[in-house]
């Protein structure tokens, strides 16, 4: 309003034409304003298409960058912990192998002497009951002839007989409840070692399977850091690029100085031109009277 008032001042002020000249001129300053403002209008309104339309992809494309980072985020979080819980189970399996290899060794051991001291009291039991036996027979052999040549003794050797009958029952009987023992205990032995077998293929299986798994999840990890460090190199550049776009479409609040200054130069602008206006209304209106009085 100043610089339109200004203008329409020195029109006024150095134009010699006629009134009708000089107001044309005003009106045509005037239409200049107009379609000045009107262009900054237009400009303004496409400034504002442009605006609303970057603004609202980039802060949409902000959304999406950010939504994918913590689904990313996540997926690393849920595998990492997925991977941390199977390499925790490897380590306690991996344990019970060891247990199991030491408890296999004790067993092996122990079988080993125990089947070593029943060969040895088998060789010595049988031994005994061999002995026995030929003992009954040369008895039994010499008591069975009829040119016995002592046989007043007969009824000490059946007491002799009898004993040693016995002493093969007993050996006899000890030699089979050691026999049966040695089975029961080789038999006990081999069933706990087979499932012992079991046990440890069935746990190396699992270790292999479980490492595998966790080392496929770490490289999960590491290849979907690797995408969420690429979409937070992206997302920082659409919130610079977000930030410039608002600094340059946001319009800050005008504060109250600025908006009375503003009003004022708009005021003063006005009166201005009221009293140009008025002081060259009230130049002609002078002129008009003179040429009145001249004429009578």
């Amino acid at each position: 309003m100043a610089q339109l008032a200004s203008r329409i001042a020195s029109t006024l002020r150095f134009d010699s034409g006629n009134q009708e000249d000089i107001f044309a001129k005003v009106k045509a300053l005037i239409t200049d304003m107009i379609e000045k403002l009107e262009g900054d209008a237009k400009a303004d309104a496409t400034q504002k298409a442009y605006c609303d339309k970057e603004l609202a992809e980039t802060r949409a494309k902000k959304e999406e960058k950010s939504a994918d980072i913590e689904k990313l985020g996540t997926k690393i979080d849920s595998a990492s912990a997925n991977s941390k819980k199977l390499k925790q189970e490897v380590a306690t399996l991996q344990k019970e192998l060891a247990q199991l290899t030491r408890g296999q060794a004790e067993m092996d051991q122990i079988r080993a002497a125990e089947h070593s001291e029943f060969v040895a009291n088998k060789e010595e039991m049988e031994k005994g009951l061999d002995g026995v036996k030929l003992a009954l027979k040369v008895l039994n052999e010499y008591y069975s002839k009829q040119d016995k040549a002592h046989s007043s003794s007969d009824g000490g050797s059946s007491g002799i007989i009898g004993l040693l009958e016995v002493c093969e029952s007993d050996f006899s009987k000890g030699l089979s409840e050691m026999i049966s023992t040695e089975e029961t205990s080789q038999a006990e032995y081999d069933s706990e070692s087979k499932q012992n077998e079991i046990s440890k293929a069935t746990k190396e299986q699992d270790v292999k399977y479980k490492t595998a798994e966790s080392a496929g999840l770490d490289k999960s990890v590491a290849e979907m850091s690797s995408d969420k460090e690429g979409v937070q190199t992206e997302l920082d550049a659409v919130l610079e690029y977000l930030a410039s776009l608002e600094k340059q479409c946001i319009a800050k609040p005008e504060s109250f100085t600025d908006r009375k200054a503003r009003r004022e130069a708009e005021v003063a602008g006005l009166r201005e031109a009221m009293s140009i206006l008025d002081s060259q209304t009230a130049f002609l209106q002078t002129k008009h009277n003179l040429r009145g009085v001249s004429k009578h």
